[in-house]
């Protein structure tokens, strides 16, 4: 299929449209700058410019037109839609789409929903919850209770987010609610040891893709957006910290 060169507002419509939905869902910074200069290229600016944070991007095309902003205010992680957006790049790159065709299928990409049911959300986390536990060398014994806490945690995590607004204090009220159904198994005599249990239950809640992201964005040389990630990683464990050392405080 020949390429007909969109005008350069369109470009950068597709590319911002491209990013915002990269960014948005997990992707590296590098990542995002990347596919947004390959498809400006591949529909006919090779020299555009772009500028990604973890809360915006700016993008212009070579001076032809004023930069556009777009601000970036609910992120998650959802990497399938990531790969889909690279297959749209790859595909508009071998001239599979057109410019239309590209931004109509990013906009469905942005409009569909692959989020997994909440059901399944809070049975992986708890199954994982046991499995960390193990993984930590816990006993057998408590791979019930660990399933346990790190589900109610999990369960608890997602609606206090939607009450609470602001992430940090959702996590540390989880932590603290898997803390205390820790407690209670250990005190009722279903549980063997408390650390073990506790360990297992907070690894769902813990950053790990931001923290892989952050030391990829600093590797490949985006200081501002690795710095930024990395604090965002470093307020998550210190919320999950807190929460459980309260709870180790009344225990001791």
């Amino acid at each position: 299929m020949e390429h007909k060169f969109p005008t350069s507002l369109e470009v950068i419509d597709i590319c911002l449209l491209a990013g915002k939905i990269m960014l948005q869902c997990g992707a590296e910074t590098y990542r995002v700058e990347d596919t947004m200069s390959r498809i400006a290229a591949t529909f006919g600016i090779p020299d555009s410019h772009s500028y990604v944070t973890p809360t915006g991007i700016i993008f212009s095309v070579d001076g032809t037109e004023p930069a556009k902003l777009i601000r970036i205010s609910e992120r998650t992680t959802d990497l399938y839609k990531v790969t889909l957006v690279n297959g749209v790049s790859r595909k508009a790159a071998s001239g599979e789409l057109t410019s239309k065709q590209a931004y109509i299928r990013l906009k469905e990409i942005e409009e569909a929903d692959f989020t997994f049911p909440i059901y399944q959300q809070i049975v992986a986390a708890a199954i994982a919850s046991g499995c960390f536990m193990l993984m930590f060398l816990g006993q057998w014994s408590d791979f019930i209770p660990a399933v346990i806490c790190g589900g109610i945690g999990f369960t608890s995590f997602i609606y206090l987010h939607r009450v609470v607004q602001i992430k940090f204090f959702s996590e540390f009220l989880a932590s603290l609610i898997i803390g205390l159904a820790a407690f209670l198994f250990i005190k009722s005599g279903f549980g063997a040891q408390l650390d073990k249990i506790i360990i297992g239950s907070v690894m769902p809640l813990v950053p790990g893709l931001l923290i892989t992201n952050a030391v990829r964005d600093l590797m490949a040389g985006h200081l501002v957006s690795g710095l930024s990630k990395g604090a965002e990683a470093f307020l998550t464990a210190f919320a999950i910290g807190t929460g459980i050392a309260v709870i180790f405080a009344f225990y001791s």
